[in-house]
């Protein structure tokens, strides 16, 4: 049975098939890898994300906590500098195994499709309904928080049965990344950027935007949580750095005119976070989430550390290069730890 009979105005639902769970990243064809592979000029590569400790404490988001690794174990006790020689004398192995207790959007990220969805009138009879890219259904397709949201018997309470950040992981995600450095003109200032101003700055610095290209955006956010050492200051980490103006809708016709197959900050949110205030009627509250990921399809990356390879295309006056981003294999979780590298 069809999902929806009316889309979004603007959005791509559909343009892939039906069931569709990519959106964007089908743009990431083996030629737009081959265009990031010819990118690469020297053979060195960037680390992209933070340590996932980092930002330190829950002062960006009270609900995500740092990780907490504790070790395995069983009747025979914890697996941490273990002797196996308890377990038969001829032994003499030192075993360490462990665990981690992980917000999946803590750190360094990936948004799912089934991050941020809406409420809308799929079915054109005027009952708007929760629903996700494509018009997967919140409480179907994307089931919780209730016992079993897995449907397989291991305890889920949450679970993404469609949208799920495994679809990313199986692409899997690499291409040709684009970076526009915002720091170098806006310097580390709370400034809300919209469309003219982007496109001030992609002109100034020349660089050019195709279609299936992954867009990074350098505001130094990320690099000052790590001169905050894990401990960020609740006075400053709320405003500072540049952020997208997701009210902007010259800005977010840009990004469905584009056709770029993601879209990348080293910041908290990509856009501000909180938006603008739009006034009265009925509105998102993350416009540019509800363009990207409900409407478009275009999956958001999150705190990706950024600096040292904005330092380096500066210095060489270069914006492309290849980007290997793959996520967690995680079968049904909505957000995922990005481990991305880039490749000059």
């Amino acid at each position: 049975m069809k999902r929806w009979t009316q889309r979004p105005e603007g959005s791509t639902w559909g343009d892939w098939g039906e069931d569709d769970q990519l959106g964007r990243l089908n743009l990431l064809t083996p030629q737009k890898v081959l265009q990031g592979i010819a990118e690469v000029k020297e053979g060195r590569t960037f680390c992209l994300s933070l340590p996932l400790d980092l930002p330190g404490g829950n002062v960006l988001n009270p609900r995500r906590l740092p990780p907490v690794l504790s070790p395995t174990g069983d009747e025979n006790g914890w697996r941490f500098n273990f002797l196996t020689g308890k377990l038969d004398p001829r032994h003499q192995d030192v075993v360490s195994d462990d665990r981690v207790m992980l917000t999946l959007q803590y750190s360094t990220q990936w948004d799912t499709l089934a991050h941020v969805g809406s409420q809308f009138d799929v079915e054109g009879n005027g009952k708007p309904q929760a629903v996700y890219y494509n018009g997967y259904r919140a409480g179907t397709d994307v089931v919780g928080p209730q016992p079993d949201a897995g449907r397989d018997g291991c305890g889920h309470l949450s679970y993404a049965h469609k949208l799920g950040v495994e679809n990313m992981a199986e692409k899997p995600i690499q291409g040709r990344g684009v970076l526009v450095d915002l720091e170098k003109h806006l310097g580390r200032d709370h400034t809300f950027v919209g469309y003219d101003q982007l496109m001030k700055i992609i002109t100034a610095d020349k660089v050019v935007v195709e279609p299936g290209d992954m867009l990074l955006l350098h505001t130094g956010f990320a690099t000052m949580l790590v001169e905050m050492g894990g401990k960020p200051d609740p006075q400053k980490v709320h405003a500072m750095c540049a952020v997208l103006d997701g009210r902007d809708q010259r800005l977010l016709q840009w990004i469905t005119d584009s056709q770029i197959a993601s879209l990348i900050a080293d910041n908290y949110g990509v856009e501000a976070v909180p938006a603008r205030d739009a006034g009265s009627g009925e509105q998102p509250l993350l416009p540019l989430h509800h363009h990207c990921l409900f409407k478009l399809g275009v999956n958001l990356g999150e705190m990706w550390y950024l600096y040292e390879l904005a330092l380096w295309l500066r210095q060489h006056q270069r914006s492309r290069f290849l980007l290997t981003a793959p996520p967690l294999r995680l079968p049904g979780a909505v957000g995922s730890p990005a481990n991305a590298i880039a490749t000059v």
